[in-house]
């Protein structure tokens, strides 16, 4: 009896601790957003010494940021700000550093902090100048409200600090203190020194001013926006009254904002415009910078963009001369969507030979290339001369520039290093996998790596070059990582199939866990489909994804024709004028191959989602193809092309002045009346970007059509959906949950 007592209670023991691991191994949406889960990431940090040092913000013990350098090559470490150096006489606490920035001289740091967000990004906050010499720690524009002040630049001579503050220019004596105020708005629709909402949604712009290397004069964008409409979102829980949020919003075929560049004469009143040609609300300013202190290089699209014109000024002679053009029939790019790009970035031309020289990416010959362009001929020299497209530029030196791209294979990346007489290499060593993604110094002897891959945190390494050789760990996630390996966790595999057309498209699958290829599993495509990115890429899958896997659910992401994919430029170019069609059309050929290829995926348990331009997608294609997507969540998706801006759609579509029937073909509301099966409408209503005027404006055509739908609207969120309290964890419920009803696991 004793004997089968202890047998009992050994197995006991055996099941509870199989029951823990279990539990252990499996996520659920509360777990995935209770925090347990965090990866860390690079703090801000820049390279100096040309390279051979960099610094980066760490913590003190005592959670005290300070400002640390190292020696690249050796890892020799000395504290140039300590924690308690950033806290001012009058204040008990830190200021924080959220970037920092040396002076030319590097004698002084300028710290941003306390910052506050403008529409995408935080931009506003505080700045302080930090003297490494005497260790004072002063507040710029301390007369301001706080979190006021934009975009603070020290000038050449260090000083003098110039910022933007309520949409004017002003510069401050570091010495002193003096304020001097550059602009003068005449009125509301005046902006000077940074930039309207559609330019920093569409070109990245935001730092709207240059210092001249002089230190005498400042160039800056100028924007007049009462020509542009306004819309108004519509805040209704902060008050018992409603409020209307004004946004100035140039829709699809209405006249963007007015914009000119100005330069303000530090030792005058005066400021003198320069005399770009073209109305200026028909054509965009989305660059300039100075080269020297007398030359000035301004960047200018057409209202179409499909020309850019660099434009070179002469300050002292005020003359204009046209260095550069270049033309497509389609769009020319100023930014190019990759996952390599780094995010959105200033769309200043990299300047090289001493400031002789910029380097510009074209697509001209079929594939994305690199080229200098000579700032006195305007001469062209090819710096790229491959087979394949060049994603990104990493770094530039004398010897050569360092570029990121994959030849072989679209859902990776790569660097790879050209020398000035045209030879190519790979610099990313065979072995290695995954996206990789490098900060070159300016030296060219060394770049930090991140490396993602699908099932795997982010790492960032220190290497040398090009030998590519590991000179340390900065950051390693391995408790992120432990954390990954003690789930249960899919098999990612990346795929191609051929639709009926013949065209190759990539894909990535994320397989149940226990995976039976006899077995028939559900599947959930998700999607993207635009010029703006790509989805079937080999970074880190996400934790949804993962607990979607757990539950028995085959997850797919396939890139169709149109989207940034490094295969070439008539691949990526195909889509112009064609969005919402050629897209949907890919996407849909690509799921039936799949269900041809793949006896496990059941063609009878079909769910597709997305955001943006996938909740565009998903909606077009549930609308047009009801045969094989049974289910939708859409997510803040585009359903009328007219009615959004006119930066992003005019360039991928034309002018609807031109080709109306192209834009109303291609919106999924034009195709509501198709509905069959599962639609999910998700929106916010303070969403910027996409107006929550999309959702209802698909939300009357279904109910012309008495198609019946699920909707939810989120008070108050933007486009991200992602403000207050809960809101995401409450988000991927609601899609976890209509995703388990409409497309159940076992039937």
């Amino acid at each position: 009896m004793k004997k089968l007592t202890y047998i009992a209670y050994c197995s006991a023991i055996f099941l509870l601790g199989h029951l823990c691991y279990a539990q252990e191994s499996q996520l659920d949406i509360d777990r995935i957003y209770a925090g347990e889960f965090r990866q860390e990431g690079m703090t801000a940090y820049q390279w100096i010494e040309n390279g051979e040092a960099y610094a980066v913000v760490e913590n003190t013990e005592d959670g005290k940021p300070q400002i640390v350098k190292y020696q690249t090559s050796s890892g020799k470490k000395s504290i140039l700000v300590t924690g308690s150096q950033l806290v001012p006489n009058e204040k008990g606490a830190s200021i924080g550093v959220e970037r920092f920035t040396f002076s030319p001289d590097r004698t002084k740091l300028l710290i941003f902090t306390n910052s506050s967000r403008v529409w995408r990004a935080n931009t506003k906050g505080d700045y302080w100048v930090y003297d490494l010499g005497t260790g004072e720690l002063s507040q710029l524009g301390s007369a301001f409200p706080a979190s006021s002040l934009m975009f603070a630049k020290f000038s050449a001579d260090q000083s003098q600090v110039a910022y933007v503050q309520d949409f004017n220019l002003y510069v401050e004596e570091i010495a002193t203190g003096v304020v001097r105020q550059l602009t003068k708005r005449e009125n509301e629709s005046i902006i000077n020194g940074t930039f309207d909402w559609a330019y920093e949604e569409e070109f990245g712009a935001r730092d709207g001013f240059r210092w001249s290397p002089s230190s005498q004069h400042l160039a800056f964008w100028n924007f007049d926006i009462s020509g542009v409409g306004t819309f108004y979102m519509i805040d209704n829980i902060d008050s018992i009254y409603s409020k209307p949020i004004p946004l100035q919003y140039p829709k699809v075929g209405q006249d963007p904002s007015a914009v000119k560049v100005g330069i303000a004469d530090l030792n005058g009143e005066n400021i003198h415009w320069v005399p770009v040609p073209g109305t200026a609300n028909q054509n965009y300013l989305p660059g300039m910078q100075w080269v020297d202190a007398e030359t000035l290089l301004i960047q200018q699209l057409n209202r179409l963009q499909n020309k850019l014109t660099v434009w070179k000024y002469d300050l002292g002679t005020e003359e204009l001369e046209q260095l550069y053009i270049e033309t497509e029939d389609t769009w020319v790019d100023i930014y190019y969507p990759d996952v390599s790009a780094g995010g959105w970035e200033e769309n200043d031309l990299k300047l090289v030979d001493d400031n002789k020289a910029f380097l510009r990416m074209t697509e001209n010959d079929g594939w994305r290339h690199a080229y200098k362009v000579d700032i006195a001929t305007g001469e062209k020299k090819l710096l790229t001369p491959t087979e394949f497209d060049v994603a990104s530029i990493a770094g530039v030196t004398d010897k050569a520039i360092y570029f990121h791209a994959s030849p072989a294979n679209t859902a990776q990346r790569y660097l790879y290093q050209a020398n000035m007489k045209g030879k190519v290499q790979q610099v990313t060593p065979q072995t290695e996998t995954g996206i990789n993604i490098y900060n070159c110094a300016p030296n060219g002897k060394f770049a930090i790596q991140q490396h993602d891959e699908a099932l795997a945190p982010t790492t960032y390494t220190l290497v040398s070059l090009p030998d590519h050789k590991t000179i340390r760990s900065l950051v390693d996630n391995n408790s992120y990582k432990q954390q990954l390996n003690d789930l249960s966790l899919p098999k990612v595999e990346f795929f191609q199939v051929t639709t009926e057309e013949g065209v190759k498209i990539d894909g990535r699958m994320i397989k149940p866990v226990d995976f039976d290829p006899e077995d028939q599993y559900p599947v959930l495509f998700h999607v993207y489909g635009e010029p703006w990115g790509a989805v079937a890429t080999d970074n880190f899958i996400g934790l949804w994804n993962i607990m979607l896997a757990q539950k028995g659910y085959i997850i797919i992401d396939m890139d169709n024709r149109g989207t940034p994919c490094l295969k070439g430029s008539e691949w990526r170019k195909s889509i112009y004028r064609k969005i919402g069609r050629i897209n949907a059309q890919d996407q849909a050929l690509a799921a039936k191959e799949v269900f041809r290829k793949f006896s496990f995926v059941d063609p009878d348990r079909v769910a597709v989602w997305g955001w943006s331009g996938g909740g565009s997608m998903t909606q077009n294609l549930l609308f047009k193809y009801p045969d094989i997507y049974q289910t939708g969540m859409a997510v803040a998706g585009v359903s009328l092309q007219l009615i959004y801006d006119n930066i992003y759609q005019e360039r991928y579509m034309g002018l609807p002045q031109e080709n109306v029937e192209d834009f109303i073909e291609g919106s999924p509301i034009s195709h509501a009346k198709g509905l069959e099966g599962n639609l999910l409408l998700v929106h916010g209503t303070n969403d910027d970007n996409v107006h929550y005027q999309s959702q209802e404006l698909l939300v009357n055509e279904l109910i012309r059509h008495n198609k019946q739908f699920d909707m939810m609207a989120y008070p108050n969120r933007s486009h991200g959906i992602y403000e207050g309290m809960n809101t995401r964890r409450h988000l991927y419920t609601l899609l976890t949950n209509y995703l388990i009803e409409k497309v159940p696991v076992n039937e």
